[in-house]
């Protein structure tokens, strides 16, 4: 259980590294989104640098609903599955939307409900995902 919540606190260090960072101008994520879009189109896949960037908010907050599930379905055994996707991708939006807030006042960020919205059915998706797999691997267990 030590690794996986070192695991955790290891994951919301690099979302808050990568969602505080003054101005992605400043690194290279705008080249490569563009360069990756890019090879997807020459792949026949149509993708844009706006797509790409809705999709990379999804997917950064997946592991925050697995993780999530992870860590408070020992602690909590008598919740619900569904109180349990519930109470992480709650707590997905509130991380979220405290990022957004908090980048207001950070030069060079843009805050958007776009992004909460985006973070928050991500982390949703991976709480689901999470606990999808504990409900099986429990009745396999059982049987």
């Amino acid at each position: 259980m030590r690794w996986l919540r070192g695991t955790f606190l290891l994951y919301l260090a690099a979302v808050l590294a990568l969602t505080m960072w003054p101005s992605l101008g400043e690194t290279g994520v705008p080249g490569w989104a563009q360069n990756t879009a890019t090879f997807l189109s020459r792949l026949g896949i149509r993708a844009t640098v706006d797509g790409l960037e809705m999709a990379s908010n999804w997917v950064m907050f997946l592991p925050f609903g697995v993780l999530g599930v992870l860590l408070v379905a020992p602690a909590r055994p008598r919740w619900r599955a569904g109180l349990l996707v519930l109470a992480v991708a709650v707590a997905g939006f509130v991380f979220s939307g405290a990022i957004e807030t908090v980048q207001l006042a950070i030069p060079g960020r843009v805050s958007t409900l776009q992004d909460v919205v985006l973070n928050g059915t991500g982390a949703l998706a991976g709480a689901l995902a999470a606990a999808g797999v504990r409900a099986w691997s429990l009745r396999r267990r059982r049987s």
